[in-house]
């Protein structure tokens, strides 16, 4: 782990995410971060990561019990970038109706709802970029690069929000944007070249 005074890139430690993984990702890319679920730390954060694995209430309770909620709002409102990842992109929007109606953080207008049943779910495997926007955070990808994805819900939002797409049914939202707020439904820290260049430009905005 790297220590702060190398970066002011907080990864959010809430007892939600696979941290392993995209530590390994990080490390490969060179960028400093550190994990932390402390709001002083978090407070003086320049950019932030929220990753998230697991159910989207389980998820929002954690935030909660820890204080945060307020902080990651008021930390985005500063226009510091902020990335959400998997089940933390799905966190970024006002609500999902996993397993009932539950609030999010609000940071990009949209709902969270589940994949249609009219294929296999969960959607896990490799999918095709589809990119629907000149985004920088594209920069160092090409169009129909593969990422990877596990997931059962996704983001239903406004076509300006939207980045890139994966066709699996629906037109799944991949990648999101909103000024600041970026968010990936798929895992970049599994998602091999392809995910390590998505996260290198990442890096670029916040560095």
């Amino acid at each position: 782990m790297n220590s702060l005074h190398k970066s002011q890139t907080v990864i959010i430690d809430y007892g939600v995410g696979n941290i392993g993984s995209l530590a390994s990702a990080l490390d490969a890319i060179e960028m400093c971060y550190i994990f932390s679920g402390d709001k002083t730390v978090i407070e003086n954060a320049t950019s932030i990561i929220l990753p998230g694995v697991g159910a989207f209430a389980a998820a929002m309770a954690e935030l909660e019990k820890r204080d945060l909620v307020d902080l990651l709002k008021k930390k985005a409102s500063e226009k510091v970038p902020f990335i959400g990842i998997c089940l933390g992109m799905q966190l970024l929007f006002n609500a999902s109706e996993e397993n009932g109606y539950h609030e999010g953080l609000g940071l990009i207008e949209g709902c969270v709802k589940q994949i249609p049943a009219t294929v296999k779910i969960p959607h896990m495997g490799w999918n095709s970029l589809d990119f629907k926007s000149c985004d920088n955070i594209l920069k160092h990808n090409n169009p129909d690069d593969f990422v990877y994805y596990v997931h059962s819900y996704y983001a239903e939002t406004a076509s300006q929000n939207i980045v890139a797409t994966s066709e699996y049914g629906i037109a799944v939202p991949g990648i999101v944007r909103r000024d600041n707020i970026i968010g990936m439904q798929f895992h970049p820290e599994k998602s091999s070249d392809v995910g390590l260049n998505l996260l290198r430009a990442f890096k670029e905005l916040v560095t």
